[in-house]
């Protein structure tokens, strides 16, 4: 098996107050960062810099995401609105308010011409990047309470929320399954084969489940997760399963065992979010204390 990264490399400061959300852009270059403190930030991971500090909302910034193309960056918040920026220059290109809670999860499409957001008003939210409409294309009314987490695989949108069913639309065939995990859901991605969908809940449990079949493959314990929305991901390669967790570690597990195979004292507070680099042994954890993290 491959090595995971255990290493602190550097630390990213600049927030104040709890970073919400981090993840790369799609070539793995920079890193984007969301938080308590109302902005959304540009970093280069290898060097420490940070390249920019996009403001804008009016309240925290609950979520970030990267176009494919690495132009355009999205962003949810508590401020129930989603907004579009441009990369190079900072502004803002759309401004998005139609839902009437805060915006848990944001994503792109792969063409990066449609924006799915999900929200605590219990909705998620498909608006077309091309149009001059700010009005959603599509609105998705089935999850009974918030909408904690909305990944999209190719024509899939899968979503985590808070009524604890995993929700995998088909957006090609017009179709819908659902899971019943039982605790509220906080993250649900899928592998990087598209097979597996890796779910977190508020039970300190992730799952992960058989996408086509719904059938639970493994499931992960250990970590302490009862409270707070917390991300957790497989490296890439799909080899490990990786969460934050309540007790400020990031937990490293084996996808086919499900044994720990490493814990990491990563953050003072809580490890809210961490992502996985594209390519490299590489992964970026932002926490409560306001700190985003670099391992190798």
């Amino acid at each position: 098996m491959a090595p995971y990264p255990t290493k602190l490399e550097s630390t990213l400061k600049g927030h104040k107050g709890t970073v919400n959300d981090v993840c790369y852009n799609s070539s793995g270059q920079y890193c984007i960062s969301a938080g308590r403190d109302r902005t959304v930030r540009l970093w280069n991971p290898s060097s420490e810099l940070l390249l920019y500090t996009y403001t804008g909302h009016s309240r925290d910034v609950l979520a970030v995401a990267a176009s494919a193309d690495n132009a355009k960056i999205a962003s949810g918040s508590n401020d129930r609105s989603v907004l579009l920026w441009d990369v190079t220059s900072g502004e803002i290109l759309r401004r998005y308010t139609a839902h009437w809670e805060r915006v848990n999860s944001v994503c792109f499409n792969d063409q990066s011409t449609v924006l799915i957001s999900a929200s605590f008003d219990a909705t998620i939210r498909l608006w077309d990047l091309r149009s001059s409409n700010f009005q959603p294309i599509q609105v998705i009314e089935d999850c009974k309470d918030s909408v904690m987490s909305v990944h999209l695989r190719d024509t899939d949108i899968i979503a985590g929320c808070a009524d604890g069913k995993l929700r995998t639309y088909d957006i090609r065939a017009g179709e819908l399954k659902e899971d019943y995990i039982g605790s509220p859901i906080t993250s649900a991605k899928s592998s990087k084969d598209g097979n597996c969908i890796l779910v977190s809940s508020l039970d300190s449990t992730m799952r992960l489940m058989d996408k086509s079949s719904g059938r639970l493959l493994n499931e992960f314990k250990g970590h302490k997760h009862n409270e707070y929305k917390i991300e957790s991901i497989l490296s890439n390669k799909d080899e490990y399963a990786i969460t934050g967790s309540e007790d400020g570690k990031i937990y490293i597990y084996d996808i086919l065992e499900g044994n720990i195979m490493s814990t990491i004292e990563a953050h003072q507070g809580v490890s809210t979010s961490i992502d996985y680099h594209p390519e490299n042994v590489n992964m970026v954890s932002a926490g409560s204390d306001g700190l985003i993290h670099v391992w190798s």
